[in-house]
């Protein structure tokens, strides 16, 4: 009993061991792109790696903020105020993000409902595509992609990253996942009792696959943010840029100030990390629940 105890006390004290380097592991950029954006010039040149700014400076943040300038927002003739570009820019990823992530949500929740509980013919069939499609790299369709949002005049605007974004094939492959724990049994009371499929939808199926909804509005939200390539291929103008597109376009020919390139990476991390915390117990829930479904 005792040679039991003590293994299993070992075997923690290895995991602790193992989960904190990793964890220090993933942490140390973050760590590094924060002290950087405050650190002097002096610093972030010097010969030797300077662990802990000398002395803490809003230097790169002044630079970054008067490096360019930009509207606050432009709805038809009607433009706003200037204001610095870097927060026009921040202004236009939560708000891509941010609806990228309601519009998946919503369209994921509802199609994988469908594919799990609803019988209909090709219903296999469609499942199957969805998932032959999550494999597919966006690269192979950019063409038709390009030539589908300019034929709808979207070119250079901010829903041209937002629509292709909603259909994305892995929400709608886990919200299915979710919605295969449903039990038959509660749907088919509720259509006994005379309720209708939107009733049923919002009161039985949406509280059930929450943990499911979190989850994937976390992986939107960052997929979402974090979509470079399609960000710097469907805008183009100063004033559309995203936050990761406008930093890259601070980089000099000749020479770059990494100073204010920190100072831009540590602004557009602040609403990752706040959109983590917030829904950071669904999203534990939808890795241990119903990513292992089915």
């Amino acid at each position: 009993m005792n040679s039991g105890v003590k293994h299993t006390s070992v075997y923690k004290v290895i995991s602790l061991i193992i989960l904190v380097i990793l964890a220090i592991l993933f942490l140390f950029p973050l760590y590094w792109i924060i002290t950087g954006a405050f650190k002097p010039t002096t610093d972030i040149y010097s010969a030797e790696t300077v662990w802990w700014p000398s002395q803490w400076v809003l230097r790169n943040f002044r630079e970054l903020f008067s490096s360019r300038s930009a509207p606050l927002f432009q709805i038809g003739s009607l433009t706003g105020p200037t204001v610095p570009a870097a927060i026009r820019w921040l202004i236009n990823t939560v708000f891509m993000a941010v609806m990228a992530m309601l519009l998946t949500c919503v369209t994921a929740t509802m199609a994988g409902y469908a594919l799990a509980k609803k019988r209909f013919v090709g219903r296999n069939v469609v499942f199957t595509l969805i998932v032959c499609a999550m494999a597919l790299p966006k690269q192979v369709i950019l063409i038709p992609l390009i030539r589908e949002i300019s034929a709808l005049g979207l070119y250079n605007n901010l829903w041209a990253v937002i629509f292709p974004t909603v259909g994305w094939p892995f929400g709608v492959f886990l919200m299915r996942q979710f919605s295969e724990s449903i039990p038959g049994e509660m749907l088919e009371a509720a259509r006994i009792d005379g309720a209708s499929e939107a009733r049923t939808f919002t009161q039985i199926v949406l509280p059930m696959v929450k943990p499911g909804i979190g989850a994937l509005a976390i992986f939107t939200f960052i997929n979402s943010w974090n979509d470079y390539f399609m960000q710097l291929i469907m805008l183009t103008s100063s004033s559309n840029y995203t936050i990761s597109v406008g930093i890259a376009t601070l980089q000099g020919e000749s020479s770059t100030d990494f100073g204010i390139l920190m100072a831009g990476a540590a602004l557009a991390a602040v609403p990752i990390i706040i959109v983590f915390l917030i829904f950071q117990k669904y999203f534990t829930q939808g890795i241990t629940m119903g990513a292992v479904k089915g």
